[in-house]
């Protein structure tokens, strides 16, 4: 999916491998957190309240600009990168891994190395091409997005905070400005909200949806597309294994979740942070135990998000969202695990995490029901 929008756990990252600097000379947007939106009400997710000791803020991004920067930046540290090369075939030899790539040209070559890392995103390379399964959850949820030209920023309240307008329960409008003048909007949801797309061209389709956005319509409604919007399907996946034989799948090509609180960039430079450092000690001769250091490692991180992104699209979180009164203490830990923090056994919305938003949401529900009862009993005694 697209990772417009960061988490400030990646900010760590970026300053661990000493690619801060160059990410800062972009000047891209700030994400101090994020609005919800639902009907008249707000609700904002602010990580300077974060319950995790850590970064308490990041950034939007255009991704062109952000992948090249860090690019060009890892570059400088002498890494070489092979542009516009395909992996057309590798081989694991006792020895060493045979990897044949062929450049844009159709010259090919074969490169030795002792382990491969496999961040190809969303096509997975190696794990189509050794034939891992690749699991695709039937969440029945599609997306569709693209890019504006923002010329009309000035003329609408907080033009630069990146928001989520909630339509339905499972349906939700991002909206995530840039720095350099551009905003990414996008629909998430249900697919029978998208019948229109079965008719019409995709254009008028996200144009007609975008109609259904008070808040937003005026803004977006009849401003030109900077592309043709992208569609995506079926986007939930995971492949049955990360590892393998002198091999580690990271990022997206490994599992992805929902685009409903950007964990994709999060979960990419997590995963791939932690593969380098476990290549970099396998290749000094230490023993590693792929499995707990890696597999289970992520999995437990992706296991807690997934808690809430389901609870999500439950209501529960939106419930415990657009609450008055949820005690502050719990938000500022809900913030922590939403701002990637999902590692932090301190946090009981960590550790807890399959039941606790059900089990508050429930408190809140009965809340407003006791609330309910006592104002029609005083309106009957009146």
């Amino acid at each position: 999916m697209v990772g417009e929008s960061l988490l400030p756990l990646s900010m760590g990252h970026f300053e661990e491998v000493g690619l801060l600097p160059a990410l800062d000379t972009m000047d891209f947007e700030v994400k101090a957190g994020a609005k919800f939106i639902r009907g008249e009400d707000c609700f904002h997710l602010s990580f300077q309240e974060n319950y995790t000791e850590g970064w308490t803020w990041t950034w939007q991004v255009p991704r062109a600009d952000f992948d090249k920067t860090l690019a060009d930046a890892t570059e400088r540290k002498g890494v070489e990168i092979r542009y516009e090369n395909s992996l057309t075939g590798i081989r694991f030899n006792p020895e060493n891994v045979s990897v044949e790539v062929t450049d844009k040209a159709g010259n090919e070559e074969t490169v030795q190395c002792n382990y491969v890392i496999d961040s190809s995103g969303n096509g997975g390379v190696l794990a189509q091409m050794l034939e891992i399964p690749t699991r695709v959850s039937d969440t029945g949820r599609m997306a569709v997005f693209t890019h504006v030209n923002d010329t009309t920023r000035a003329e609408h309240p907080e033009p630069m905070q990146i928001s989520f307008d909630i339509l339905e329960v499972d349906l939700w409008f991002w909206v995530i400005p840039f720095s350099n003048g551009t905003t990414s909007i996008g629909m998430v949801g249900n697919k029978k909200y998208f019948s229109e797309f079965e008719h019409l061209s995709v254009e008028d389709a996200l144009r007609n949806m975008i109609q259904r956005s008070m808040r937003f319509r005026n803004r977006f409604g009849t401003m030109p597309f900077s592309f043709t919007p992208n569609v995506i399907k079926d986007y939930t996946r995971a492949t049955e294994r990360f590892i393998g034989d002198r091999f580690v799948l990271t990022g997206n090509c490994a599992e992805f979740l929902d685009p409903v609180f950007s964990s994709g960039v999060a979960f990419a430079t997590e995963s791939g942070l932690t593969a380098a450092k476990l290549v970099d000690r396998h290749l000094k001769g230490e023993k590693v135990d792929w499995q707990k250091e890696y597999a289970d490692h992520m999995e437990q991180g992706i296991t807690v998000f997934r808690s809430y992104v389901n609870e999500w699209y439950t209501r529960n979180l939106q419930r415990i969202f657009f609450h008055p009164y949820v005690n502050y203490k719990f938000k500022t830990m809900i913030a922590s695990v939403l701002a990637g923090y999902v590692w932090d056994r301190n946090n009981p919305f960590v550790t807890r995490h399959n039941r606790i938003i059900e089990t508050l949401a429930k408190v809140v529900t009965i809340e407003d029901e006791a609330v309910r009862m006592l104002a029609e009993a005083a309106a009957v005694e009146d």
